[in-house]
């Protein structure tokens, strides 16, 4: 079906930061599968364990026990102090997973319309449920009605929050993303999921963040809500959970891990043998390779870089990021830089019109990094010059 507006070019193989295409040509990969390659394309070692796998057994079904699947359980709670954990296939299906879970929640409390508090600019899926929650319109023109049971606010303003908790009785659940990739990379001020553990608790909402593009390393941590000290009650997963293999996860805590009983949710793929032994290596890699602390250390590089190549540009309006996702705004829509790039052997990306984003692996070097940076600069500089 004619659902993508694809560029002109087909890659044939891939190895670290680099991909090759169908005609020999080199290309320095910035965008990482947006945020899925996070071990850059054919790491060694999660190679040989989807190939081990995929010789000992691919799929059964979850009316089976999964040893991989519980043990990577063991190590997402581990890692991230959830309870238990829900696999499915992809961000947006984790993200259904939570919106189910809050909504089997307050009927739980006997609330009839449960409802679930959504920021503008974000973006969580497109499934009916997710892109009702998505504060996009692109992503939901065409596909009404859309569904009852969302109250949109601005992201980063806790005022609009704590306005809603004042007249609406029916908020189960707040669903929020620690940073904003597709709305634009929108890094909210420090304390703010601070601020929402709090108003969560006084209001015995549930809070549940969309860690689909932020969560396994891509912010310096295992988890983007790890920089604020705090624990949600629901985190979804995706994108870099298997290095390059679908597979998403809905992880619970408390009351919110005991919602879910046998029958109430499901996944026919989710979770099964071949991505489980992925995602395992993945962790075991980001772990080993010590790249969560390069990511952070890489991604400020990158930032400085930029900041510094860009000061007296006229018409970049901020460069913004944390660890390994970063954003170079300007004040015009720039979405043809996306194709300059890929003449320049480049591949990047721009979000909400007018924002460059770059999501590079955690495996790029600092030559690398500063191949990235000082092309994208002379593009920029390039088309705001034109």
């Amino acid at each position: 079906m004619n659902t993508y507006s694809r560029l002109p070019v087909t890659f044939v193989k891939g190895e670290g930061v680099w991909l090759w295409d169908d005609r020999g040509e080199r290309y320095l990969d910035a965008l990482a599968g947006v945020a899925v390659c996070g071990l850059g394309h054919c790491h060694p070692r999660l190679t040989k364990a989807i190939c081990e796998q995929a010789g000992m057994l691919i799929h059964t079904s979850n009316l089976y026990h999964i040893e991989k699947q519980e043990r990577l359980a063991d190590r997402l709670i581990e890692l991230s102090g959830m309870d238990n954990a829900f696999f499915c296939n992809s961000g947006a299906e984790a993200n259904e997973a939570a919106i189910k879970l809050a909504r089997l929640h307050g009927h739980n409390q006997g609330i009839s319309l449960p409802t679930i508090i959504v920021m503008e600019r974000s973006f969580h899926g497109r499934t009916m449920a997710t892109l009702t929650a998505s504060g996009n319109r692109k992503v939901q023109a065409g596909f009404e009605p859309l569904l009852s049971g969302f109250v949109r606010v601005p992201y980063n303003n806790m005022d609009a929050i704590a306005q809603v908790a004042a007249n609406n009785k029916d908020v189960v659940a707040v669903l929020v993303e620690p940073f904003q990739g597709e709305g634009g990379v929108n890094i909210p001020e420090a304390h703010y999921l601070q601020e929402l553990r709090h108003l969560c608790n006084q209001n015995g909402w549930l809070l549940m963040l969309d860690e689909v593009q932020s969560g396994i390393g891509r912010s310096g941590k295992w988890f983007a809500f790890q920089h604020s000290g705090i624990m949600p009650d629901v985190v979804t997963l995706a994108k870099g959970l298997g290095g390059g293999v679908p597979i998403g996860a809905c992880l619970a805590k408390g009351t919110a891990a005991e919602v879910f009983k046998p029958g109430n949710h499901a996944s026919t793929f989710g979770g099964n043998p071949l991505v489980c032994a992925a995602a395992i290596e993945a962790l075991k890699v980001i772990d080993d390779e010590n790249l969560l602390d390069h990511a952070t250390k890489l991604g400020d590089f990158m930032r400085d870089r930029l900041k510094k190549q860009l000061a007296d540009v006229t018409g970049v309006v901020q460069v913004r990021g944390q660890g390994l996702i970063i954003g170079v705004e300007l004040s015009v829509p720039c979405g043809e830089l996306v194709k300059r790039a890929l003449e320049k052997k480049l591949l990047i990306n721009v979000t909400s019109d007018k924002v460059i984003r770059l999501l590079p692996a955690f495996v790029m070097q600092q030559s690398e990094a500063e191949q990235v940076v000082d092309i994208t600069c002379l593009l920029i500089k390039e088309f705001l010059n034109n």
